[in-house]
């Protein structure tokens, strides 16, 4: 049976992606600091297929060395990293520790046990104010906040680790993520979660008070604009990804987001009439630094290469979320 590494799969995206590999038949090896992700989530993933959980940091060499001799991985899927926006603004040394520094170290080690094959999650973040939408692969990457110039720098190692040591890759840009596993298995935790559909979505089942936390912006409506998909079709591209490389051996940057933009006021509005209630807002006291007004995904290339098209709709990923905060209206317990 083929191996899969997954760091930070104990988190809300990581779980969704280490599922959809144990649902293929791979087994997969989970790395994760438990900072923000969630062992619940690994005892759940048990019931999909044969998953192992490692904890153990990627700014510790040693933790790698011991990952890497313990195992013979086929790929490597990177999704452990900080990604909040304003704490990456106040705190830019703790993103560029974690996210580049990270990565340096999770490639030295790939590097050394000679696995030549990575799945990085990067970010839309790392286009900053874009002057031409949608946003394509080949668009300037200028980014306003430290957390995207973390995962840029990041990207750029893995480049130039491709150039030194042979190391292919496929780096994803993934735009706003919402959405849950659709029998509500697995979820995002967080309370309040950063994400703009959980929250909308607990504040009309009445859950949690729903604060507007986005600065105003030169839109139509005041409220930035953000290109939202779901979280399983995520997902999904990483298996293609996976097929890729292996087929081709040829490394390549993807976008992954829905190919549409929706401000913040219309993603309410959808909320509110899915649920038939309305949510009631307040204004958050500070607006979140270091966002953007406008930006949303040409997806096209991975249509092209991957045959990656999104299947889910805004209204599915709310009604997961629906299912997943109504079994975990608290999100897991440890």
């Amino acid at each position: 049976m083929k191996t899969i590494l997954v760091t930070g799969g104990a988190g809300y995206i990581g779980s969704h992606v280490a599922k959809s590999f144990l649902e293929s038949g791979y087994k997969v090896v989970i790395f994760d600091n438990l900072f923000r992700g969630h062992k619940q989530a690994v005892d759940i993933l048990k019931k999909f297929g044969d998953v192992e959980f490692v904890q153990g940091d990627l700014r510790n060499v040693e933790d790698l060395q011991n990952l890497f001799a313990k195992y013979e991985f086929e790929a490597v899927c990177h999704l452990a990293a900080l990604c909040l926006v304003y704490e990456s603004v106040s705190n830019p040394e703790l993103y560029f520790e974690n996210n580049t520094q990270g990565t340096v170290n999770l490639l030295d080690a790939m590097t050394e046990a000679d696995v030549k094959k990575i799945l990085f999650s990067s970010t839309g973040a790392v286009y900053g104010d874009v002057q031409t939408l949608p946003v394509s692969e080949d668009s300037q990457t200028v980014p306003i906040n430290p957390y995207g110039a973390s995962k840029l720098s990041a990207e750029t190692l893995i480049k130039w680790y491709e150039k030194a040591n042979g190391i292919k890759y496929v780096i994803f840009r993934y735009f706003n993520v919402c959405g849950a596993d659709s029998e509500g298995r697995i979820g995002d935790s967080k309370k309040p979660s950063e994400l703009l559909v959980q929250n909308a979505v607990r504040g009309a089942m009445g859950l949690q008070q729903f604060y507007l936390t986005c600065p105003t912006a030169d839109t139509p409506d005041g409220t930035p604009i953000r290109d939202y998909f779901d979280v399983e079709d995520l997902a999904a591209a990483h298996l293609l990804a996976l097929d890729y490389l292996k087929e081709w051996n040829l490394s390549e940057i993807f976008n992954l987001g829905s190919g549409t933009g929706h401000s913040v006021k219309e993603i309410i509005s959808i909320v509110e009439e899915i649920f038939g209630v309305k949510i009631p807002v307040r204004e958050a006291a500070e607006p979140r630094a270091g966002e953007n007004a406008k930006i949303f995904a040409d997806i096209s290339l991975a249509k092209k290469l991957l045959g990656w098209v999104p299947k889910k709709t805004l209204k599915d990923s709310v009604l997961s979320l629906k299912k997943w905060y109504t079994e975990f209206p608290e999100g897991y317990k440890d």
